[in-house]
């Protein structure tokens, strides 16, 4: 009989990454495959990137479905009925699965997972968790309602800028000839096909490092994009932990998705925000949470957050038995 497996899932607006893990924590084998966002790309393209990313993990681990235990966080699952409609699908990935926001493995890399979780990456988000496990959120709404301080939000917020600049409605902006460079077209004009032709999130999400840079050298329109997308994530986050019974003076934080992690500027700055209005405690960098996720797993049998009832803006765990399919 092989050693038993355990699987973390974070499917994003731009990928989904699959980890899987031995007993012990150590990690087994990894799979990437597309948009795990099933409001963004339909339940059936999401679910597919799940399985391809699951299967090439299982792979590399020489391993097999159903996993001993799995803690799927997906973008888009945020009330009951997204849960209904995923879960039996997913079923047959593990013995027992945990269906939730992808917020919420961040909260994973937290002690007790009490804090704010805050994620900017093509979307944004902050879910908080006290003591006597409330949550509450701010955020999270999409694209189009929503998203603030977000890669796609950014992005969108750059092209208007940049088309603004070409017709003379607003002052010359770098952003112009760098997204016209970014995407090696000739003329302004150019950009409606590039933008409605591909109507894709992560496409305009990566124009979010241009705007960073060219903040950094000094570009006004650029500098009120990042300084609009650090008020915002602050705002969430303090915001997320008001209702909550969190120390005001030492409120954890979680911090994932792209532009957090890897944008230590623009991190600095949403933080520098975040303490005008509390003081938060230590900050994680969660860099991988799908891994965090897998780690939590193995503790299926032991941690009573795994069956409890979930309060609002969390998804119920399902326990299911089930063979490989």
């Amino acid at each position: 009989m092989s050693d038993p497996l355990f699987l973390g899932v974070d499917g994003g607006g731009s990928k989904t990454l699959a980890i899987v893990v031995d007993a012990q924590g150590q990690e087994r084998g990894r799979g990437l495959a597309g948009s795990g966002n099933y409001q963004a790309v339909g339940a059936a393209r999401a679910l597919r990137a799940v399985r391809d990313a699951v299967t090439v993990a299982l792979t590399m681990a020489h391993g097999h479905r159903p996993c001993r235990a799995a803690w799927l966080g997906l973008a888009g699952v945020d009330r009951a009925r997204d849960v209904a409609l995923l879960l039996p699908r997913v079923r047959t990935l593990a013995r027992t699965v945990r269906l939730t926001n992808d917020a919420e493995l961040a909260l994973g890399a937290l002690p007790e997972q009490v804090g704010v979780a805050l994620i900017a990456g093509t979307g944004s988000i902050a879910l908080g968790r006290d003591a006597r496990g409330r949550t509450a959120r701010a955020g999270g709404w999409g694209h189009i309602l929503g998203d603030e301080g977000s890669g796609y939000t950014m992005g969108r917020q750059a092209l208007t800028a940049a088309v603004r600049a070409a017709d003379g409605r607003a002052p010359a902006t770098a952003l112009l000839a760098l997204i016209l460079a970014h995407w090696q077209l000739r003329a302004a004009s150019e950009l409606i096909e590039q933008v409605y032709a591909h109507e894709d999130k992560a496409r305009i999400a990566a124009l979010a490092p241009l705007v960073l840079q060219a903040a950094r050298a000094g570009d006004p329109a650029a500098a009120r994009i990042v300084r609009r997308a650090a008020r915002e994530l602050a705002l969430a986050a303090g915001t997320a932990s008001a209702s909550l019974d969190l120390d005001a003076t030492s409120c954890p934080l979680a911090l994932g998705g792209g532009l957090l992690l890897h944008a230590s500027g623009f991190r600095r700055a949403v933080l520098r925000r975040v303490r005008r209005a509390q003081a938060p405690g230590e900050y994680a960098l969660v860099d991988h949470p799908a891994l965090s996720a897998a780690r939590a797993a193995t503790t299926i049998g032991a941690a009573d957050d795994w069956r409890r009832t979930p309060e609002a803006g969390a998804a119920p765990t399902d326990r299911c038995e089930g063979g490989p399919t």
